[in-house]
């Protein structure tokens, strides 16, 4: 097989080909068919993330052992499975879930696989879908995507099931009053689309960048606003009728963390949810004072997933972009992805069908 892979962190990726693993146990090898491409996946390149005051989060030193495959947006074709394997047969097209965990400690049995202090996650801690080939240890993460076509139905897997479980942690005000999505990258637009899916009340899309926020109105947005702007904050507050009940911060920088505090009614709530880096100073008096929550929210469960694939079957496809590549472009979709260049989703088709 041939995969893309981490070998030495901020380096392109390398091709490198070697022979196709033989599932063993409950093992399942896939033929990946689609594998989106994450903005996680820039910083697990680059091998840490951003903590701000020139700090920073190594996830080799958190157990990402190179050379490593990327790719954690999968759908592939079943061609072998391990003799213990239950569930699967040959020729089966399965959404990979790749939030794994330990399986054994009490967050993993409460079903928060993506919680676990031990994770494992495909494209993380093992080999993931920059290849032709990807294993799966059990088919627990093995979802049945009916007609959904493989490309489409990839970035559930991340993007999907990412803004699924945010959008969940709302709460009551869901149905009730706008939520300001934070961002319009294929994370923001997936969310915009899955609001409507679950009966929100309408969305406030804030970008940057005029082509995304444009795409954010052409998706559905009652209101887009520019969250550079001197005063994007009022902009909120009086798009959302006197303050934001809640924010959905996809990108999680200060200056976005910042505008969404800033953003909020009293007893709204902040959910950050982006990886994109940095710290903030805050003032404690307002939280208590203005009930305010801050709440983060990372991927979603095996039972998140089930229930954002039945979504999906039942009301559509969320109307998001998707651009295909072969696999080869992989390096080439990473640097227009750092350049913000990609509006919606790309997905690479390391198998021709």
């Amino acid at each position: 097989m041939r995969s893309f892979q981490v070998c030495q962190c901020g380096e392109p990726l390398q091709c490198n080909e070697m022979p196709d693993p033989k599932p063993a146990g409950t093992e399942v090898l896939l033929k990946v068919l689609a594998a989106g491409v994450c903005h996680s996946d820039l910083h697990l390149s680059d091998g840490y993330f951003d903590l701000g005051g020139g700090k920073k989060l190594s996830i080799v030193e958190r157990g990402m052992k190179m050379p490593v495959t990327l790719g954690h947006e999968n759908v592939g074709e079943v061609v072998a499975v391990g003799p213990d394997a239950r569930g699967v047969k040959i020729g089966d097209w399965r959404l990979v879930d790749p939030w794994m965990g330990c399986g054994e400690c009490p967050v993993c049995k409460r079903g928060d696989e993506q919680l676990c202090t031990k994770p494992s996650s495909i494209g993380v801690f093992r080999n993931g879908g920059y290849s032709t080939h990807l294993i799966v240890p059990h088919p627990r993460y093995l979802f049945d995507i009916g007609n959904i076509p493989p490309e489409r139905a990839a970035p559930l897997a991340c993007s999907g099931v990412t803004t699924y479980s945010a959008l969940k942690k709302i709460g009551p005000t869901f149905t009730t009053d706008p939520v300001v999505i934070i961002g319009a990258g294929g994370l923001g637009l997936m969310g915009l689309a899955l609001h409507k899916a679950m009966g929100g009340h309408s969305a406030v899309v804030v970008d940057i960048d005029p082509a995304k926020r444009d795409a954010a109105k052409k998706a559905g947005a009652v209101a887009v606003i520019d969250g550079a702007a001197p005063d994007a904050a009022k902009q909120i507050i009086a798009a959302t009728g006197g303050g934001a009940w809640a924010v959905i911060d996809l990108v999680g920088s200060a200056a976005t963390a910042k505008l969404g505090l800033d953003s909020l009614c009293k007893a709204g709530k902040l959910i950050l949810v982006g990886l994109y880096g940095g710290e903030i100073t805050l003032s404690l008096p307002p939280f208590p004072m203005k009930a305010i929550t801050i709440q983060g929210s990372y991927t979603g469960s095996l039972t998140e997933t089930a229930e954002l694939i039945d979504l999906v079957k039942r009301t559509g496809l969320p109307s998001v972009p998707v651009a295909t590549r072969p696999l080869d472009d992989v390096n080439a979709v990473l640097s227009e992805l750092r350049a913000g260049k990609v509006v919606g989703r790309v997905v690479l088709t390391p198998a021709a069908r």
